[in-house]
């Protein structure tokens, strides 16, 4: 049984050179005002095969072989720079302002919930 498991590996290390990169996934880097900002992903990926080789009671050779991969890529946020300082901002996380729209429902259903014990032991 020959599988070139070499020959697969390399294909599979030249896709990823190729194409887990950040200006693939995100986006290159830009320039802001005083900001020059670099986008960051992260690459995960997994690999699995098998195979197995066996003779059937008339003599017949049997082979089998399998295999699978599987790649995530994810933008994790960027590398923010202004003259000599050095900044990582997470993407996805909510900052600021938008951190507080995010919490709007959760602090309306708190008041109201309030507001209903107060009125039912008044």
């Amino acid at each position: 049984m020959n599988l070139h498991f070499e020959e697969l590996l390399k294909q599979i290390t030249d896709f990823i050179k190729s194409e887990a990169k950040t200006d693939t996934v995100v986006g290159e880097q830009f320039v802001l005002g005083e900001f020059k900002c670099v986008p960051v992903i992260k690459v995960g990926m997994g690999f699995g095969s098998g195979g197995g080789e066996g003779i059937e009671p008339k003599s017949v050779k049997r082979e089998g072989v399998g295999a699978g991969a599987g790649i995530g890529i994810e933008p994790i946020g960027f590398l923010v720079t202004r003259g000599d300082e050095i900044t990582f901002l997470e993407a996805g996380k909510a900052h600021g302002l938008s951190a507080a729209f995010e919490k709007m429902p959760d602090m309306i259903e708190k008041i109201y919930s309030k507001r209903e014990k107060e009125e039912m032991t008044s």
